[in-house]
């Protein structure tokens, strides 16, 4: 692709601090401005707005967007405190009635009418000259809804990135051609297929996905669809990290997780395997410390701290923001937690759809030199990844390979010997040179 090209960027949660689908994108701009791209980004309001280009913020016209949205963004202007509590309660009392009736006619996830205003206000800059590409990426899938429209109505160039599978299939066997019964689901199949059927070009983050597509859409790559690849996202070092910081060992042997979790992506699988290590090795429970950063513990993990007494094992920290105190991004706190962790812990979860996934947060943990300790689920290349850099690895569903994984973690621990990693990160340049390479 030739230099000076002008691009319309429609992210939903473009500069939202510490979030994957945002960071997919805010973490190319650099390269895409070093090669001669020339941006413009249509996003929400729930992130911070970029200086260094034309960045539009637009409210999403549905109510439970709104909602949505006006959350961030009030948390972004005046924080979390009282007044935030206040403000976001008043608006969800007003909108309920409208939430409600929404999902009744429609049922679709609530950042889909954010398409509308992206589509009116990006049809006026194509009409008017000013774009030669648009770049729809997410994350939420209102993105592509705005670009399709945009393709048939101006036929402008498009590019389509998919970061999670848009069909969701519920065995190996199962391919995602039936028609599902939620309305969500149906909508994104649909998506998909106009994906292919009128985009330029498509790229996943896998190659499980891009497998499972071409079974969907069997014209993907050929003459008059679109072209599909695979780019594998990386990551920029995280907080501006340049180089691994040198491990000291503690009292402690600090797992620590970063990210959601979920009954099906659940810290309770490692508390489960601490039961029968502590079996074995009963001082061990006051050695182990679990650390879990970004989201509130799921049930599951809940339910097992209570069983076994594991008040004191298994630590949720919560959501690091920024801290006004030391100017510190919640991205550069994170970088910060990471390092001062033994072992990086890597849930993939137990749903089909890790087939076609592999979590973001993976490609971050290559930038600080832990050893990663993944369990997976049905995926040959993140496995591959992790074997190939040094790793310990387990299988979801295997309790005897988890407990016996986590008794070599910690008798690695105790005798100071634990896996050094390889350092091997994955940037987001060779990400960028990618797209250029195949949308030239």
């Amino acid at each position: 692709m030739s230099a000076d090209q002008r691009w319309l960027i429609l992210s939903h949660g473009f500069n939202m601090d510490g979030r994957a689908a945002s960071q997919t994108i805010t973490d190319k701009i650099p390269y895409l401005l070093k090669a001669g791209i020339k941006p413009t980004v249509f996003s929400a309001i729930t992130g911070i707005q970029d200086q260094r280009f034309l960045h539009r913020q637009f409210l999403a016209w549905g109510p439970s967007a709104f909602r949505f949205d006006f959350r961030h963004w009030f948390a972004n202007q005046y924080g979390r405190g009282i007044a935030y509590k206040i403000m976001t309660g008043l608006i969800s009392i007003l909108l309920s009635p409208f939430i409600a009736l929404e999902k009744l006619c429609l049922g679709y996830s609530s950042q889909w009418s954010w398409a509308m205003p992206a589509f009116l206000h990006g049809l006026q800059l194509i009409r008017s000259g000013h774009v030669d590409v648009v770049y729809s990426t997410g994350g939420a899938w209102s993105a592509h809804l705005a670009a399709l429209w945009l393709k048939k109505a101006t036929g402008v160039k498009w590019l389509a990135e998919i970061h999670d599978p848009m069909v969701i299939r519920s065995s190996p066997e199962d391919i995602g051609t039936a028609i599902p019964k939620n309305r969500d689901a149906r909508f994104r199949q649909y998506l998909e297929r106009q994906i292919v059927n009128h985009a330029d070009h498509v790229w996943w983050f896998t190659e499980g996905a891009l497998h499972y597509a071409k079974q969907r859409n069997p014209l993907l790559n050929t003459a008059g669809y679109a072209n599909g690849f695979v780019v594998l996202p990386g990551a920029e070092p995280p907080g501006g990290l340049a180089s691994p910081k040198p491990h000291v060992y503690s009292s402690k042997l600090n797992l620590s997780h970063f990210g959601s979790l979920a009954n099906d992506r659940s810290l309770s699988t490692i508390l489960k395997a601490l039961s029968a290590l502590l079996k074995k090795y009963p001082e061990a429970k006051e050695s182990i410390r679990i650390h879990a950063y970004g989201a509130a513990l799921d049930s599951l993990s809940i339910e097992a701290i209570k069983k076994g007494g594991y008040e004191n094992v298994l630590i949720a920290h919560g959501r690091l923001e920024k801290d006004p105190q030391t100017g510190k991004s919640g991205r550069e706190r994170v970088v910060q937690k990471m390092q001062d962790a033994d072992v990086l812990i890597l849930l993939h979860g137990n749903d089909e759809w890790c087939a076609e996934y592999i979590p973001s947060k993976f490609y971050e943990y290559l930038w600080t030199g832990r050893p990663i300790w993944g369990i997976t689920h049905r995926n040959l290349q993140l496995d591959g990844m992790l074997q190939d850099r040094g790793a310990y690895l387990s299988q979801v569903g295997d309790d005897r390979g988890i407990g016996a994984t986590l008794e070599k973690i910690w008798l690695d621990w105790k005798n100071q010997g634990l896996i050094e990693p390889k350092w091997h990160p994955m940037g987001v340049d060779q990400a960028v040179v990618r797209i250029l390479t195949e949308t030239k």
